[in-house]
């Protein structure tokens, strides 16, 4: 099957299959109400994790060699995206999601061999070999971290997809300039699979009525195949498309809201996984973002991140110099966040002030 085909082949199966899946999610209540802290109107079927599921996992039985360990990969997957369907209906506990993804990352090690063990040259001449029960724990942490970094930014529309869209689109770009086609290929077709999702999350072209939610099925599976490709991509023992210090780029904003957010949960004496209002695409609304302007500011700065640990790549920068300049721009997030009130009542004072001269 030649590329267009395919990429045409997962477009129509993943547009289809939101319809199916919508119909089905109506009659069995997985839909997601609003709240206190959802503000959208009626109730969405949350689908579009399940339909981008549905559709990558049809294609891996027509087209297997696009992964190593498809197997392994599609049944680790399942688990989880099973997880969330019956989280998204029933609510489950957070700290039971926890296990279980632990559980996922241990198989993915174990069955798999599928683990950071190499961190690269990030504090000189001589690459950072990590343990291996050290390693074990460091990709435990690693893949409930990407779970729960892609899980966390899912809260206005076209968000999750926009950023998993890059960050799938720069691997692809890698991938493939490094000549291993195969997994280039799909991630392409992630992205084609996302694209339904997106056009009917977003309202185009049916408007509101035909409106679906990722939900946390979705979130789970993009997070998990995030990192799954992360490790494929630097922690190969032959040929390998980044450098270890590239993820960290290439997931940037995700990664950093969600540590800055659970920084400021645990100062404030909560869990880290309470759900709030004080994320980065809360604070664009409340500083007086519209949505959608919200979510083209976000996707460019993260966008920005991707570019520049593509560039990284390609031009061979010093990978320590990379890491301690996302260390910087880290920081720099983490002060602005935490002092955006401040920042924002500043701007505001200065622009009446101009204003009135």
């Amino acid at each position: 099957m030649s590329t267009n085909i395919a990429v045409l082949f997962v477009f129509f199966i993943s547009f289809i299959s939101l319809f199916v899946f919508r119909k089905i999610a109506k009659k069995t209540g997985l839909v997601d109400k609003p709240n206190d802290r959802k503000h959208h109107t009626g109730q969405i079927p949350l689908v579009g994790g399940i339909s981008v599921f549905f559709t990558m996992m049809l294609t891996l039985l027509l087209a297997p060699e696009l992964l190593l360990a498809p197997q392994l990969y599609a049944g680790c997957a399942f688990i989880l995206v099973a997880i969330g369907v019956i989280d998204d209906r029933y609510d489950i506990s957070f700290k039971f999601r926890l296990v279980v993804q632990a559980i996922i990352s241990l198989l993915m090690i174990m069955l798999g061999e599928r683990s950071l063990h190499n961190l690269g040259y990030l504090m000189g001449s001589e690459a950072l070999q990590i343990p291996e029960v050290a390693s074990y724990v460091l990709t435990v942490v690693a893949v409930i971290g990407a779970i729960n970094a892609f899980n966390m930014v899912d809260g206005i529309d076209g968000l999750l997809g926009g950023l998993a869209s890059v960050t799938f689109g720069g691997l692809g770009i890698l991938f493939y300039l490094h000549g291993m086609h195969s997994f280039a290929t799909f991630c392409a077709l992630l992205v084609t699979a996302m694209l339904p999702y997106i056009m009917l999350n977003l309202g185009f072209p049916f408007g509101k009525r035909f409106k679906v939610f990722m939900g946390d099925a979705g979130s789970i599976f993009i997070g998990f195949t995030v990192i799954w490709l992360l490790i494929v991509a630097s922690q190969g023992e032959r040929a390998t498309a980044i450098r270890p210090v590239t993820a960290l780029w290439l997931i940037a904003l995700p990664l950093m809201d969600m540590v800055c957010i659970m920084i400021r949960r645990i100062r404030k004496g909560q869990s880290p996984f309470k759900p709030d209002r004080e994320h980065l695409h809360h604070i664009c609304q409340r500083v007086g973002l519209s949505s959608h302007m919200s979510l083209l500011v976000i996707c460019a700065a993260a966008s920005m991140m991707a570019a520049i640990g593509i560039w990284s790549e390609l031009a061979k920068v010093n990978e320590n110099i990379m890491f301690f300049a996302f260390l910087a721009t880290f920081t720099l997030y983490f002060i602005v966040m935490n002092n955006i009130w401040r920042i924002t009542a500043f701007l505001r004072r200065d622009f009446k002030f101009n204003k009135s001269i």
